[in-house]
């Protein structure tokens, strides 16, 4: 698609060169009727300029391509009517190209989800707690399971963790019979002062979409955006409190075992391999079921407090598993790599989403883009 894109900018670019040629009388140019002066060239070869820069700009993925793009736009729209018997069917082309460069303009502001993920990132990266060492003390009240899962997971002889960084590649679906659609997401976790950043973008039918989670002291939003300006979902709420803190913990379950060993958890044996745990953050309190494997593997997570909804509005409160395997590792630290989001629906198991984890950073201190 970016490079379609830039493809057509880039022709369009060219195009706008007989201009030049017409003033100039660098080329017969028949098909152009109405005379151009060489000052009005001169700015049919600036418009061709600009247009090949947007375009190289777009193909190295530079967020500030639209600039040039917008300056190209527009003066190319006012030549194409000053000479519109002749060029009128390039306006077709600006208009393909308006879309885009909206949605460029759009996420490059201080309000787009992805600067509002990052910003939000930096300010509490800038909170570095003093590094200390986990060890087989810490986690001797925890259940059996745990335990083993701690030391499965390579989590004793490491550094606590108080912030994670995961990145996710996937695919996505909203109903049990709609098509999947590809997904790429990124994470920020804190747990000193607990909070949950994650930043989604996909596709639909083509046309993108992005979507900012965020939950923050008691407080939980999802919004979601399409092309950069609609925004189709606004969740916020009782239900969407509760049903961040139960994504938050399994985070920390699946993702930062360390974490496990937190005054915030109260644990509870169901048997051998099974455990319940009770997980409190600012007034929000959820319970989860933990199931592990002989080996030490953590392999599914259950909870009924979570709330499935599509747009914000309506809620239904059905139970929410995450079973995972293909445990990795990465950067010392043993964890499942892939994982799948379940909610069990009156008409049967509903899988909304499979996650393959491609990179996860501890105790980050600087933004990664």
């Amino acid at each position: 698609m970016r490079t379609a894109l830039a493809i057509i900018i880039a022709i369009h670019g060219l195009i706008h060169l007989f201009g030049f040629a017409k003033a100039f009388q660098v080329a017969d140019l028949k098909q152009l009727q109405k005379p151009i002066s060489k000052p009005m060239g001169m700015i049919w070869l600036a418009v061709a300029f600009l247009f090949l820069a947007a375009a190289c700009m777009l193909i190295v993925r530079s967020a500030s391509w639209w600039m040039p793009g917008a300056i190209a736009v527009i003066l190319s729209q006012y030549l194409l009517i000053q000479s519109w018997s002749d060029a009128k069917y390039g306006s077709i082309l600006n208009f393909v190209i308006l879309l885009p460069l909206a949605m460029s303009f759009m996420g490059s502001l201080p309000s787009s989800y992805f600067n509002r993920f990052r910003e939000e990132a930096i300010a509490r990266l800038a909170v570095n707690p003093a590094e200390t060492i986990m060890t087989e003390a810490d986690i001797t009240q925890l259940p059996v399971p745990v335990q083993s899962y701690l030391r499965y997971t390579g989590s004793i002889g490491k550094p606590k963790i108080y912030n994670f960084r995961v990145v996710f590649e996937g695919k996505m679906r909203q109903k049990l019979d709609a098509a999947w659609m590809a997904i790429f997401s990124q994470q920020y976790d804190f747990i000193n002062e607990p909070a949950r950043l994650f930043y989604i973008k996909s596709k639909m039918f083509g046309i993108p979409f992005d979507g900012y989670h965020r939950y923050i002291g008691p407080n939980a939003t999802m919004e979601i955006k399409v092309a950069s300006l609609l925004k189709v979902v606004d969740a916020k709420g009782k239900q969407m409190d509760q049903g961040e803190t139960v994504t938050l913990f399994n985070d920390m379950c699946l993702l930062a075992p360390a974490t496990l060993i937190g005054k915030n958890i109260k644990w509870e044996t169901a048997d051998s391999l099974t455990v319940r745990a009770r997980f409190t953050n600012q007034g929000n309190t959820i319970t989860a079921l933990l199931f592990f494997n002989s080996k030490g593997e953590m392999v599914n997570f259950s909870s009924e407090d979570r709330y499935l909804t599509e747009d914000g509005i309506t809620y239904y409160n059905y139970k929410w598993s995450t079973p995972v395997k293909d445990y990795k590792d990465f950067n010392g630290w043993k964890i499942a790599s892939y994982g799948e989001a379940v909610w069990e629906t009156p008409q049967g198991p509903f899988c909304y989403a499979k996650f393959d984890i491609k990179a996860v950073e501890y105790n980050c201190r600087h933004f990664v883009e």
